[in-house]
């Protein structure tokens, strides 16, 4: 069994993140490195999953209050007077299965609860769909609340709610 480690990142991991981001970009969105920093600094929540010290996940999530102009966080902000917005969440290729996005998951909701956040929000792609995330986030007690088209019409979200 390999070393699976959960911690917080730091500006040293951010070409890692980026990378990661990237080979997943037609799940996620573009970022650089100026870009994360901006979302690292409006983030509460930005945490690595590590195999033998090597990043292979991460996860960036905001609180209700955060100064984040997204279409999706707007979405909730009018539906929800308090919540943590999943920004995004990446496992490479190669590392998943190994429960990282679980684990990940698992510390969010610890971190909502401890904050008395009630709900822990985010939103997937449906056009085109992604299966997987619909999957996994089911497991987690995510369910529809809305949808909407995004990224110019070229993508339709559906927005997902979950009570922590």
């Amino acid at each position: 069994m390999q070393n699976i480690a959960i911690r917080e990142a730091a500006p040293g991991d951010f070409e890692s993140i980026c990378a990661l981001n990237l080979a997943e970009v037609q799940h996620t969105s573009d970022m650089d490195v100026a870009r994360l920093q901006a979302l690292d600094r409006l983030a509460c929540y930005h945490m690595l999953g590590c195999v033998e010290g090597q990043v292979v996940a991460f996860l960036l999530a905001m609180r209700h209050d955060a100064r984040y102009e997204n279409d999706n966080f707007s979405w909730f902000s009018r539906h929800y007077p308090r919540f943590l917005y999943i920004d995004r969440i990446v496992v490479s290729a190669a590392f998943r299965g190994r429960r990282l996005a679980s684990l990940l998951y698992e510390d969010l909701f610890r971190y909502a609860r401890r904050h008395g956040l009630p709900v822990v929000t985010c939103e997937y792609n449906i056009v085109p769909a992604n299966e997987p995330s619909r999957l996994f986030h089911d497991r987690f007690g995510f369910r529809e609340q809305g949808t909407q088209w995004v990224a110019g019409g070229s993508k339709q979200v559906s927005l997902q709610a979950a009570p922590t």
